[in-house]
């Protein structure tokens, strides 16, 4: 109880923090699209070339603006198409201009050559991260395998690359040493996109300081393709420094996602993605994976950028001459489409011409928020009055319980609303009002259990500890598939249903805090007092009303037989007296 005593001095200390030094942080959540409003700006895409915009395309611009506004996937962001030509986004309150650049600005796939990776978090050990390998569509795909890199704290770059010369790397990956001392910033001109050359201090100084566990360093943005990046893949598992660009997305042909073919015919159960370039892209595809082939990890490799993010970085293995090539890792189905599906659609470069910008009212307003939140008083009631009717003194452990997990769930939202930009809606009210039967579900199975025992005929202590070690099980084990289903849900779904999932979630995790830290102590406690250790008629534990001395009847036959017995032998002792 200690420990949740300091959760909770924790949870809204930290709220009081950010309402007394943040702009625009209150004590109340914040409100989703349909319950406060916001600014709706409608697009039109522009594409390079007069091409026209298909369905692919513009669901592939729905896919980049929702990930570029929405980096933390739970601000109930709304990004749909309209007609068929336009799209139009949806953002609740006010649009920041950070908001309104990630939007405007195009969207360009871009391949730079891998100078340096390292762990995702500054100053960190670099982990060893998967990445695929690429290899020409004749040959045999190469398998994923992970990379190394160096264990240094002090340094998160690579020492060889630090002592990389401005001339043709060392030929054999074995032996990457160097000759020369680093180039310091802007004495000599890098040779080719992998020369290390490119990596100035204040490269090598922002590549440090970069944190991709920052939600706002994967939005990506745009990037200046004649110089070096430093950026996160996608997922934010690893942060890299890449080379200027050296071949283009619209130099993509086609990309698809399909099973590896075999050399001998017929395909194997590993799933890659076929890559094709044009006449420049195949040129350029070839003078990259010469150069990289010879070079040590992670130089050998090639990120995929979209948006300033890196998509993949698969490993050079062999020389592509005509353009044909193959990304191979450890891909499943989903993953290999929606990469092929990234390259094909990213590839094209496109810009957005504002239509319109304005502010919108809520979808449904407070009129809607405040019945939702009736029909939560409404169903919380009702659980409080069956908890009396069955459990008696004992029902009030679950109002304090539920009690409880409302100043949790309340303080989380608002705590996530500061920190997440999380966002509740009309769906979120309906997640956290389905948690309140989770709630109470759990403390039906805990004080059934101890009952149970009761019945047994142990004492009230021993009955809730053993009942406890059983109850415990359940409620983890049910706790968990309603996790689960939240969890997936949230993947599945997409705008107001994952609110809905969000909380579910949410709800369920504190509901197993509420139970393991307040419940149950508090339960044990009771059980120490006369009132319910004793088991009085109005505690919700009395034996009698339990069933309990359903053995007194045994007992009394006992008893009467012992009597009739006793009878007897005094009656055969007065036939001997006569």
């Amino acid at each position: 109880m200690l420990v949740l005593l300091a959760i909770i001095v924790v949870l809204y200390g930290i709220i009081g923090a950010g309402v007394q030094l943040g702009k625009n942080k209150h004590w109340t959540p914040q409100l989703g699209l349909d319950l406060e409003g916001g600014t709706q700006i409608v697009l039109t895409p522009v594409l390079q070339g007069g091409e026209k915009v298909t369905t692919q395309t513009l669901a592939q611009a729905v896919d980049i603006i929702r990930a570029r506004i929405d980096g933390s996937g739970v601000g109930e962001a709304e990004v749909t198409t309209e007609g068929g030509q336009n799209v139009v986004v949806a953002v609740p309150g006010t649009m920041t201009q950070r908001q309104r650049d990630l939007i405007k600005q195009s969207s360009q796939l871009r391949f730079r050559a891998v100078l340096a990776e390292a762990a995702a978090t500054p100053a960190a050990v670099p982990p060893t991260a998967p990445t695929g390998t690429a290899s020409p569509t004749a040959g045999t795909p190469g398998t994923a395998s992970p990379t190394s890199t160096p264990s240094s704290q002090q340094r998160a770059l690579p020492q060889a690359l630090l002592k990389g010369s401005t001339t043709t790397p060392t030929p054999t990956p074995a032996q990457p040493s160097a000759t020369t001392s680093p180039a310091p910033s802007g004495s000599a001109t890098p040779a080719n996109g992998s020369d290390p050359a490119w990596v100035t201090p204040d490269i090598e100084q922002k590549f440090t300081a970069l944190d991709c566990s920052d939600t706002s360093a994967l939005q990506g943005g745009s990037d200046d393709p004649a110089k070096p990046l430093v950026t996160c893949s996608d997922d934010g598992a690893v942060k890299y420094i890449l080379g200027p660009v050296e071949v283009s997305g619209a130099d993509i042909k086609d990309a698809t996602a399909g099973l590896e073919s075999l050399p001998g015919g017929g395909t194997s159960n590993e799933w890659v993605i076929n890559l094709s370039f044009d006449g420049k892209g195949t040129t350029a595809f070839r003078d990259v994976t010469s150069r990289l082939v010879s070079l040590p990890q992670p130089r050998n490799q090639f990120g995929i950028v979209l948006d300033g993010l890196v998509l993949s970085a698969p490993r050079a293995e062999a020389v592509i001459p005509n353009g044909q090539s193959t990304i191979s890792g450890s891909f499943t189905q989903q993953s290999s489409q929606a990469l092929a599906n990234q390259l094909k659609y990213g590839a094209l470069p496109m810009s957005f011409h504002v239509q319109t910008e304005e502010q919108i009212s809520p979808l449904l307003g407070a009129e809607q928020l405040q019945r939702g939140l009736l029909a939560g008083l409404i169903g919380l009631g009702l659980v409080v009055l069956y908890s009396l009717l069955q459990y008696q003194a004992l029902g009030s452990v679950t109002i304090a319980s539920l009690a409880m997990a409302g100043v949790l769930t309340y303080g989380s939202i608002v705590l996530l609303g500061q920190v997440q930009g999380f966002r509740l809606s009309l769906a979120g009210v309906t997640g956290v009002i389905v948690s309140i039967g989770i709630t109470a579900d759990s403390f039906i199975v805990y004080f059934e259990r101890v009952r149970d025992e009761v019945r047994e005929g142990r004492t009230l202590r021993a009955a809730v500890e053993t009942g406890w070690k059983r109850a415990k099980r359940t409620i983890l084990a049910a706790d968990s598939i309603n996790f689960l289903a939240a969890i997936v849900l949230y993947i599945l779904a997409a705008g107001g249903v994952r609110g809905f999932a969000y909380t579910l979630g949410l709800t369920t995790i504190i509901d197993v805090v509420v139970v393991f830290l307040f419940t149950h102590p508090v339960l044990t406690r009771l059980a120490s007092t006369k009132f319910f250790g004793e088991g009085h008629r109005w505690s919700g534990l009395d034996r009698e009303r339990l069933g309990a001395g359903i053995r007194r009847p045994t007992l009394g036959v006992k008893a009467n037989l012992g009597t009739i017995a006793s009878r007897r032998a005094a009656a055969a002792a007065t036939s001997k007296e006569s």
